[in-house]
């Protein structure tokens, strides 16, 4: 429900009805992760700031997000070269086109969307070029859709193992997004199917994969990604408001 002030016509009180979302979110991060029996520190927040302006992130960088979270590359740079993220890092969470690797390498502290050998090559010569290590994850289609991107879950393994012989970029686990489900524990099995997967893979102890980052879970479902085992949640409208709402903000 939104909140009865109309914050996104007053920029004046957005600061404030940001910050009460994120404390919200943090106390239902710390439930979801008492009734899993985890310590709710280890699990990190992304804010994804797709489409919000970057004088509303402005507003949110004391927040303490683990980072933001972005889906285009070119809203990632525009806001990077504003300053909006502040220290904040960056990822990079929605499809990377092959043409704006070199863009986005280095800018990014982790790309959380790799999907194929042919992309993580590409990130790896960027990589090496730059002298730098590259953080990535590997996204896994778990629901199987065909709208989604992703590598099916029973390549993920075998493409992990041919990533790890790339040099410029360590891989640091798995990324993914459910089936649209009508209730937040509807997506339960695919979290559970991620966490096995996560597990074993972790098991195989390739070189240069650490699998310490399991980012499953967003506004409508962190929870239940959390009761699997998710470490890392990535929510956009329940800290900035629906996307189909804009808003304007300044600073002051």
């Amino acid at each position: 429900m939104d909140d009865p002030r109309n914050y996104r016509t007053d920029p004046g009180c957005l600061k404030d009805v940001i910050h009460e979302n994120v404390a919200r979110i943090r106390e239902r991060i710390a439930t979801a992760a008492a009734l899993a029996g985890r310590d709710p520190g280890d699990i990190s927040l992304v804010a994804v700031s797709k489409s919000v302006d970057s004088g509303t992130v402005k507003l949110s960088r004391d927040c303490g997000f683990s980072a933001y979270g972005e889906n285009r590359v070119q809203e990632l740079l525009a806001k990077q070269a504003d300053g909006a993220y502040s220290n904040t890092p960056v990822h990079m969470i929605g499809t990377l086109q092959t043409n704006k690797v070199g863009k986005v390498v280095g800018k990014a502290a982790l790309i959380q969307s790799v999907d194929s050998f042919r992309l993580a090559g590409m990130i790896s010569k960027r990589a090496v070029s730059l002298g730098i290590v590259q953080d990535i994850l590997l996204q896994v289609n778990i629901g199987r859709e065909s709208t989604k991107g992703g590598v099916d879950p029973e390549f993920a393994d075998e493409l992990a193992a041919m990533i790890s012989g790339l040099e410029g970029i360590k891989l640091r686990g798995l990324m993914a997004i459910p089936p649209a489900a009508d209730v937040s524990s509807g997506n339960m099995k695919y979290f559970s199917e991620m966490y096995k997967l996560f597990v074993d893979i972790r098991a195989k102890k390739y070189d240069n994969v650490s699998m310490d980052i399991l980012s499953m879970g967003m506004s409508g479902d962190f929870e239940a990604a959390i009761a699997e085992g998710s470490n890392m949640v990535r929510i956009g409208s329940a800290i900035f408001g629906p996307r189909d709402k804009k808003y304007i903000c300044h600073e002051g």
